[in-house]
């Protein structure tokens, strides 16, 4: 049998190859485009890639399938920090600190960090995966459903981090995510809960959705109404090299996140979501000097890119060692091994060894070559900050919503798109955690499942697991520490003029209480089983919006839940003209098609709010239709049909 050191030796040399190298700079190539268009990511992309790898050469497959997963963990950092839209549900928390960035005229620095921190992440990743292939299944086994519960718990802990002055404000959000995440099939009972008899709303909304109704809807249509460049400065700033450096001073910070990337990306169906809310969480609780995030602060954008970069080499443990997967990209990779022969567990340490070793330094060279790759475009890509945004924002609502409707492809998707965008404009102008809602909403399933299996097989015993005990100790000591550090926080005064706004801000409180009011109504009638956490919620969220309204009642402006972004012009609601245009331009799409629609939305935007001429309005939504063509034919995704072309029974590029 061969030395473990000759089996290293050869999986390098052979993916060195010229045919094996091919395989990965493909794939790399490939998740690359991935990452850039929002709302995808890996599973997207390996699901696009699956069909490709059936009968295909193992080496050949993994080179390319896990060359696609690292680039497509470094590449969604583009949108993320220039437009605001996440290009996957690993790179939100980028978006925090990223597009504040991008608007100081700091977005080359930002993706210049962003990569560097990604590289190094994915490499440290990889490091640790290799390391674990031999020393950590001990410890993974160790982690039983007490054990993930009080993990999801330690995630929602951190939430109390990103609140801002108002920690009422930011555990209210909370439990709209909660809440959000609850509606649908309840995981014991299977009671279909809060779908007012809609079958849409059986299944659940869509990560994607609330993802882009909460980062990218709101983000845009501020722009929008501005009327100017994402960067403030009309600059570049200091540039992406001054992001590496930044990096680099930052390294502790950089090894940290990649710690916690890799551990949490190991705990199988928790990781993908989350962990760069996790590592964020940790960098803005470490940091002395707190003020500066969420409004620019580069160790915003270095620690969750770091994270989520470390992660997929955590989630390759549990399912390359116990065939667990660790994200939903791996249950997908999962699938890929089947295709082409190969079955995870022991074996893979006992009998391939080679092809584990193909994987790892796929992993690593990919990080490297995606890292260089998106490096020599961040120049030319970041110049899109400096441009007016009405000239490139119809484009970029054209993509949300087409990135939106492949959540189900139904026209649904862009409905609560639209609903769920305008409470994201409420919570940016008011002050409302938006990240905190996007927590409670993706920890949502996995709370109240990990409840159920963790009462279900340990009952009262579940409080004598050492880590379990652990976890739970780092959760009251983040919940404590956090609001003593806020109630500091709150001594600072606020400008008098948001006293002017009061009303709206109450107004906005209430429909909070309401929607919690309604959801408690809503699941009364259910059996104990599937009422009883989105009962607790929305109690909870009953007791915190009532908190928030009382304070607000108050008439003193040093209130915390005080809070507008518009007080210099109080009485400005211009972002209701933008939203004008997006609803005008799904119900256009409705009735006569996504293609036809998206052109004459882009054509009257760039003309009447643009003042671009009209031959050039003309070929800018030609080559949009274009782009979205080669989308739809290559990536296989789907328009939203409409009413008209599907009575005339059109081709589906016309929106049959």
């Amino acid at each position: 049998m061969e030395s473990v050191d000759t089996v290293v030796i050869s999986a390098l040399v052979q993916l060195f190859d010229p045919l094996h190298f091919a395989y990965l700079t493909g794939g790399v190539l490939f998740g690359l485009l991935i990452g850039i268009l929002p709302g995808l990511g890996g599973i997207a992309g390996l699901t696009i890639l699956l069909p490709y790898v059936f009968g295909m050469e193992p080496s050949l497959a993994l080179a390319m399938m896990v060359g696609m997963l690292s680039a497509t963990a470094t590449s969604d950092t583009f949108p993320a920090v220039l437009m605001g839209i996440p290009g996957t549900s690993g790179s939100q928390a980028t978006v925090v600190d990223g597009f504040p960035l991008a608007k100081k005229g700091e977005g080359a620095r930002a993706l210049g960090a962003g990569f560097a921190a990604s590289m190094m992440g994915g490499l440290i990743g990889a490091t640790l995966l290799s390391v674990a292939i031999f020393g950590i299944r001990p410890i993974i086994l160790q982690f039983g459903f007490a054990e993930q519960l009080f993990l999801v718990v330690f995630g929602i802990s951190m939430v109390g981090i990103l609140t801002g002055r108002s920690v009422f404000k930011g555990l209210a959000s909370c439990c709209l995510g909660l809440l959000l995440g609850s509606i649908g099939a309840a995981p014991a009972t299977g009671d279909l809960r809060a779908t007012f008899g809609s079958t849409y709303l059986s299944a659940g909304i869509p990560l994607v959705i609330v993802g882009l109704s909460m980062f990218a809807v709101p983000e845009v249509l501020d722009l929008l109404r501005r009327d100017r460049a994402i960067s403030e400065k009309q600059q570049l700033g200091s540039g992406m090299l001054d992001g590496v450096r930044d990096t680099i001073r930052n390294w502790w910070i950089v090894l940290r996140c990649s710690a916690i990337g890799s551990m949490v990306g190991a705990l199988p169906g928790l990781g993908g979501s989350v962990v760069d809310w996790i590592a964020y969480g940790h960098v803005v609780q470490t940091s002395k000097d707190r003020d500066s995030f969420g409004n620019g602060d580069i160790r915003g954008v270095i620690a969750p890119e770091s994270a989520n970069n470390a992660k997929e080499g955590g989630a390759l443990i549990p399912t390359l060692l116990f065939g667990i997967p660790g994200s939903g990209a791996m249950a997908v990779l999962l699938g890929g091994f089947v295709l082409i022969g190969i079955e995870p567990g022991v074996g893979m340490i006992r009998d391939d060894l080679d092809l584990t070793f193909t994987i790892i330094w796929s992993l690593a060279i990919g990080n490297i070559l995606v890292t260089l790759a998106c490096i020599a475009l961040t120049r030319p890509v970041a110049m899109l900050s400096t441009i007016r945004y009405a000239f490139i924002g119809p484009f970029v609502l054209v993509v949300v919503v087409f990135a939106a409707f492949q959540a189900t492809r139904a026209w649904e998707d862009v409905v609560v798109l639209i609903v769920l965008g305008v409470l994201g404009v409420l919570m940016l102008r008011y002050g409302w955690s938006r990240a905190a809602l996007l927590i409670g909403f993706v920890l949502s399933a996995r709370l109240e499942t990990s409840i159920y299996q963790a009462v279900q097989v340990y009952g009262a015993s579940i409080f004598e697991r050492p880590i379990a005990l652990v976890l739970m100790a780092l959760s009251i000591g983040v919940i404590v520490v956090t609001f003593i550090q806020r109630r500091k926080e709150a001594k600072k005064d606020n400008p008098p003029e948001l006293l002017r706004t009061r009303n709206s801000q109450i107004a906005v409180s209430v429909l909070a209480f309401l929607a919690c009011g309604v959801m408690l109504a809503s699941t009364m009638h259910f059996g104990f089983m599937a009422r009883i956490f989105p009962t607790s919620v929305a109690i909870g969220g009953l007791v915190l919006t009532g908190l928030v309204i009382i304070q607000q009642l108050s008439s003193k402006p040093s209130v915390p839940e005080l809070a507008d972004t518009a007080i210099t012009n109080p009485t400005d609601n211009s972002f209701l003209w933008p939203m004008a245009w997006l609803v005008g331009f799904a119900v256009l799409g409705y009735v006569i098609g996504f293609p036809l629609a998206a052109f004459a939305f882009t054509f009257a935007y760039l003309r009447f709010v643009g003042g671009v001429p009209i031959w050039k309005s003309v070929v800018a939504g030609v080559c949009l239709l274009a782009v979205l063509g080669a989308l739809s034919e290559f990536l296989y995704l789907a328009y939203p049909p409409g009413l008209v072309p599907r009575s005339l029974d059109a081709p589906y590029w016309l929106g049959g």
